[in-house]
This record gives C-alpha cells, sequence and structure tokens, in this order.
C-alpha cells in the first residue's frame, strides 16, 4: 500500500461554503474510541477533523461521540446517529468486529462509513489510515538499530496493544517479522485498554523474572506503553535504561526521547489522516467519486476493493526530532523544551 497525495480539490461550493448546491449543510458524524485521558484522539483528530470540516464547508455541522473505549457504548453511539439522520460517518471504531451491525445499519440507512485510523469490519466506503503492519516493522527495526552488533545475544521484553484493538495484532505481526530469529523474546504481554498501570506491572513481573541485568531492550506498542514500561524499569533502578519503542509521538515521549529515557517513537501526520478523512467524507455526503481521492484499495471480511488512502509514517529518535516533529508544526521547540529538560534540549541540539 502507497502514499497518495492530499491535494485534491473538492467542490468549490463547499470550499468557500455558500449555500444552495448539492450535498451542502451535510451533517456529519465523528464517532472517536476515546482511550481516556488526554490521548490523541482529543489532542489530534478531534480539533484536526473539526478544523478541516469547517475550512472546506461552512455550512457543515458535526455529531460527536466518544466511547471511552466501551465497543458497546460506540454502537449506542452510532445507532443514535444514524436515527438522527446523519450524512456521513467518520468512525474510528473500539471494536472492529462489534461494529459490524452498526455499519451494516448505516449501509441500509444510506449513510456512508469512512472507516478511521481502523479497518472496521462491515460495507464501509472509505478507510484512511496508516500501515499497522509497517509501523511494527519500524518500531523493530529501531530497537534492532538501537542494539546494535550486540543484537544477536540480546533479550526483550514485548508490551503489545490492546487484543480488542484492531491494529495492536498486525503492529505485534509486524514487529515480529523483524524481532524473530534477531533477538531472544524474554516475555511478551497483551495490554487491555493500553492502560499504563497494566504495562507498568507486567514490566515489573517481567523484571522479577528474567533479572534486571537480563533486560537489553523493550517493544513498546505505543507511548503510553512505554511510559508505563520505563516507570517500571526505574524503579528498579536499571541504569542505563535499555531502549524503549513507542508510538503516537506524545509530547511526553518527545521528551523522554530528549532525555534518553525512551528510544524512539513513530510520528504520524494525524493532519493529513484527518485532511484526508474529511475529503472522503465530503465527497461520499455529496454522492461524489473518492477515485482522485482514495487511490488505494483494502478489503475487510465482507467488503472488496474499499477506496482508502494509506499515508506513511516515519521513526522518530533523538537524531530527527527537529526534521519531523518540530517541522511539521506538531510541536514547537518551546512546548517540548520545558525548563526541566532544557539542558538535555541543549544537549540534543534543540534551540528556539
Amino acid at each position: 500500500m502507497t502514499a497518495v497525495s492530499l491535494a485534491v480539490g473538492l467542490g468549490a461550493c463547499g470550499q468557500s461554503g455558500e449555500s444552495g448546491g448539492s450535498g451542502e449543510n451535510l451533517r456529519i458524524g465523528l464517532l472517536l474510541p476515546g482511550y481516556g485521558g488526554t490521548t490523541r484522539w482529543e489532542q489530534f483528530d478531534k480539533p484536526l477533523i473539526e478544523e478541516k470540516i469547517k475550512d472546506l464547508c461552512a455550512d457543515c455541522t458535526v455529531e460527536y461521540a466518544d466511547a471511552r473505549l466501551n465497543a458497546a457504548t460506540q454502537g449506542q453511539q452510532t445507532e443514535a446517529m444514524i436515527a438522527k439522520g446523519v450524512d456521513v460517518l467518520i468512525l474510528a471504531s473500539v471494536h472492529a468486529e462489534a461494529i459490524r451491525s452498526s455499519i451494516r445499519d448505516a449501509h441500509a440507512a444510506d449513510i456512508p462509513v469512512v472507516a478511521y485510523d481502523h479497518l472496521a469490519e462491515g460495507p464501509i466506503s472509505a478507510y484512511v489510515s496508516f500501515d499497522p503492519h509497517a509501523i511494527g516493522e519500524l518500531q523493530g527495526k529501531a530497537l534492532l538499530e538501537a542494539l546494535g552488533d550486540r543484537a544477536r545475544d540480546s533479550q526483550i521484553v514485548m508490551m503489545n496493544g490492546d487484543p480488542i484493538n484492531p491494529d495492536a495484532n498486525a503492529f505485534k505481526k509486524g514487529a515480529l517479522s523483524v524481532l524473530e530469529g534477531k533477538v531472544k523474546i524474554g516475555k511478551a504481554y497483551d495490554t487491555p485498554g493500553w492502560e499504563i498501570s497494566t504495562a507498568h506491572q507486567n514490566m515489573k513481573n517481567a523484571i522479577a523474572t528474567l533479572g534486571a541485568d537480563r533486560i537489553d531492550g523493550v517493544y513498546a506498542a505505543n507511548d503510553w506503553l512505554a511510559s508505563g514500561v520505563i516507570s517500571a524499569l526505574k524503579a528498579a533502578r536499571i541504569n542505563p535504561l535499555p531502549p524503549v519503542t513507542g508510538q503516537d509521538a506524545l509530547v511526553s515521549a518527545i521528551q523522554r526521547i530528549v532525555t534518553a529515557e525512551q528510544y524512539m517513537t513513530v510520528y504520524k501526520s494525524y493532519a493529513d489522516q484527518a485532511a484526508a478523512a474529511v475529503e472522503m467524507a465530503l465527497a461520499l455526503g455529496r454522492g461524489e467519486s473518492l477515485d482522485a481521492i482514495a487511490e488505494d484499495r483494502v478489503s475487510n471480511a465482507t467488503t472488496k476493493d474499499i477506496p482508502a488512502v494509506v499515508l506513511p509514517a516515519v521513526a522518530v529518535t533523538r537524531d530527527n526530532i527537529e526534521d519531523t516533529v518540530v517541522k511539521d508544526g506538531m510541536y514547537t521547540i518551546d512546548q517540548i523544551c520545558t525548563a526541566e529538560i532544557v539542558a538535555a534540549c541543549d544537549a540534543a541540539g534543540l534551540r528556539s
């Protein structure tokens, strides 16, 4: 799957907000999984999607719902939006299979569904995300690079994501495709709910079982898990810390990378993802073709050749913070380099 350009024009009246044209005044349902706390969904995806909708269709409105990681709740929220008669749905599913019946209901009501970030099951009309297998590969390769020549004699711990998450298995498989046969995997855990406390406890268990001096690296599926892993490693007074991976480029993770507590994260352009989702949603709501927007095709268990935008992801280490998350405007150097880590930022060459 390849990345595609997002520089696709939409209908002129939609961009200007002029009324009276076909497909104006669309009601767009936005359903996000909401993993609790301050996550990427509230910090990036929701405001970026809403801002893009306002920019491209001033007369469109958004109906928003946050499932708080509850598949049943998300199903109810989806059904409620169908009952309200929204014109199109942008849906990041909590559970790909559990939401299938609601997607079928949306399809029966002629409401197109754009699957966002997770490839939900059922008759979805479009999909936008990053290749999860490729992300796992990025993480695995970065961990091997951090271990260097000692990789073949190294033992690692795998802190995988939530087993009900549609992409968690793909992250794991991508990482394993790189790591298996190159390092010894001493312990591997799944982490329901992506809970930091669970990752922390599992890492404590791994340290107790394997020994503090026998953990050479940790594959953590995202930055939340990485924070739990690192807190456990520090509590065990392991110094220096072994390389730990992550994902989502949270500012806290970027700061840990600056201070050498975390080795890497994966940066995904949420702005590009949000833009693609909105462009597809507006086109579908207006009954327009997606051919110019979505050049890729994907399939789920029930639907083949779904129009898709599959975006590239980038590994971020201490060496390329400025060329990735800073250059793209995700964070400023001042946001990263708080007073507590200004010396580490200076050492890393990060200066405002």
